[in-house]
């Protein structure tokens, strides 16, 4: 049993972890008015900047939620290019150059209303902790230690410490959720192992400003910097606020391991390729890692972002597919907890989400490891006509194998929950997978695709709050009784009839049933011979 305790709360759903995906986790139950506490050892301060691309995908949640304009001017300046640049140093020679025009900033769109954009964590975390604070429905503990917990008939029984007054607390929750990392207890507690590689590659950050560091090179200002030299490319420079902070890796087990014997103003100049005035604020060893768990959940508890799955950061997917975690598993949770979601809504969240885990894990990867092995030039940095080709072989391949990298609107936007317990397949085949290329499908499975709506909107703002019922055409079919049956179950539906010749011919069905997560559970150009079949289909329980 759980230690004893001098106090014993209650909560519908305890979430282990107050950073993104914890906070998310946190905000989107109280978004659709479900209680929660979530538990954070910290006191949610951040010494060191960790996650920054927010790809369009998550740009869609916080929109969902009513902050992404914070998001927006919390980050980059909306006129800071996402450009990524291959180099010999900044005052050196360019290799090669990914423009990015459909990042940032706050132009329109085809394919999202939403674009990415760059807001790291030093302010994305305080965002997301004051809008899960707004609703009443969420308790956030600071400062509270998780120590153990045990599965008991109908509940969870954790045990907790206040860090501060050292006082243990039991906590009594329907739901577990482990958003804490991957050196969590919980994995262990479960006997969930992660799968891959723990250590690909040892590196160290160096976290430093300098105010409009463009001005001291002729490369303009970019998002991204990697940096080639005889030993090949193994320094990267990150733009942290388009203003003046910076972050700069350097890969090596020796930098890992003696990050107070680095000479990190030496790094800097290097990179730059002469001394300017700069302040190191701080240092972070950190450790590459390609793992996905090997269950998502066990009974009543879930593992969500790094929990559960882990990988490098090339590419910035992984604040992406922990938001993604988010809002799979949210309305999974209010539907369970308020009455109408079935037992199948467990089992499908490892079923949709891991299968994508393990897919942008090993694309990380690919993408990390493609630019460590690539093979370099004793003269690259040279000017000599040695040099000089062997930059241009150099750029060449980097044209042509890293697009993937940078640019990933199929990655996602394209993310597709085949096999889904909850979703009613109607048999058609899948798209084509594209890393770069989003292809728009209302296939049951499929985010439903965005598309502007005459009074400015997108259909993307029509979904959230519960399932919603897409009628297209003028001629769209009579749908009471699917109606009716979505009211007999107690599950929240909503109608939205479009009369857009573009928008039908899009969703290419003349009815679209969309989750409350935005993608299509089932989809018809007649109602089903069985509505109740479907109703009981996608809210979990046939």
């Amino acid at each position: 049993m759980a230690a004893a305790s001098k106090s014993v709360t209650r909560t519908p759903v305890l979430i282990v972890g107050g950073g993104p995906v914890g906070l998310g986790l946190a905000a989107d139950l109280g978004w659709r008015g479900v209680a929660c506490t979530v538990v954070e050892q910290g006191d949610g301060s951040i010494a060191h900047p960790r996650a920054t691309a927010e790809n369009a995908r998550t740009m869609e949640l916080f929109r969902r939620w009513g902050i992404a304009e914070r998001v927006k001017e919390a980050g980059t300046p909306p006129d800071f290019p996402h450009t990524v640049l291959y180099l010999t140093s900044l005052t050196g020679h360019e290799i090669a150059r990914f423009d990015r025009p459909g990042h940032g900033g706050t132009a329109r769109t085809a394919i999202s209303p939403e674009r990415p954009q760059r807001c790291n964590q030093l302010w994305l975390d305080p965002i997301l902790r004051d809008f899960a604070a707004s609703f009443p429905t969420m308790t956030l503990k600071m400062r509270t230690r998780f120590e153990s917990f045990i599965e008991e008939n109908d509940r969870i029984i954790a045990t907790v410490t206040d860090r501060d007054s050292g006082e243990t607390r039991t906590i009594e929750a329907d739901y577990l959720v482990a958003c804490c990392g991957g050196a969590s207890s919980i994995q262990d507690t479960l006997g969930i192992a992660m799968n891959g590689v723990p250590t690909l590659e040892y590196n160290l950050n160096i976290f430093f400003r300098v105010k409009d560091l463009w001005n001291y090179h002729d490369k303009g200002k970019a998002a991204l910097h990697f940096f080639a030299d005889a030993q090949g490319i193994w320094r990267t420079l990150v733009q942290i606020d388009g203003r003046e902070l910076w972050r700069l890796g350097i890969r090596g087990q020796w930098h890992f391991e003696n990050p107070d014997k680095i000479d990190a103003s030496a790094m800097i100049t290097e990179m730059v390729g002469c001394e300017i005035p700069h302040e190191v604020v701080s240092s972070l060893p950190w450790v590459a890692r390609d793992l996905v768990a090997d269950r998502y959940v066990q009974g009543r508890v879930f593992l969500a972002g790094d929990a559960a799955h882990q990988n490098t950061p090339s590419g910035g997917f992984g604040l992406n597919t922990g938001m993604g975690d988010v809002n799979d598993l949210g309305w999974k949770l209010a539907a369970l907890v308020q009455g109408w979601g079935g037992p199948r809504m467990i089992d499908s969240y490892e079923a949709e989400r891991r299968p994508v885990a393990a897919r942008i894990v090993k694309q990380a990867t690919d993408n990390f490891m493609r630019d460590r092995k690539r093979p370099s030039h004793p003269e690259i940095a040279m000017d000599t006509p040695a040099g000089a080709e062997a930059r241009r072989k150099m750029g060449a391949a980097i044209l042509e194998s890293q697009s993937k990298v940078y640019l990933t609107d199929g990655t996602a936007l394209g993310q597709l929950y085949d096999n889904s317990p909850i979703i009613w397949d109607d048999g058609t085949p899948p798209p084509e997978a594209s890393v770069i290329e989003y292809r728009p499908t209302t296939r049951p499975g499929a985010r439903a695709p965005h598309a502007w709506l005459g009074d400015g909107r997108s259909t993307l703002d029509l979904f959230g709050r519960g399932f919603t019922l897409v009628k297209l055409g003028a001629d769209a079919p009579d749908s009471s009784q699917f109606e009716s049956a979505f009211a007999s179950r107690g599950v929240p539906l909503s109608v939205a009839s479009l009369d857009d010749p573009v928008i039908g011919e899009l969703y290419a069905r003349h009815m679209v049933l969309v989750r409350p997560d935005g993608h299509v559970a089932w989809r018809g150009d007649t109602p089903p011979a069985n509505p109740l079949a479907v109703v009981d289909r996608v809210r979990g329980a046939g």
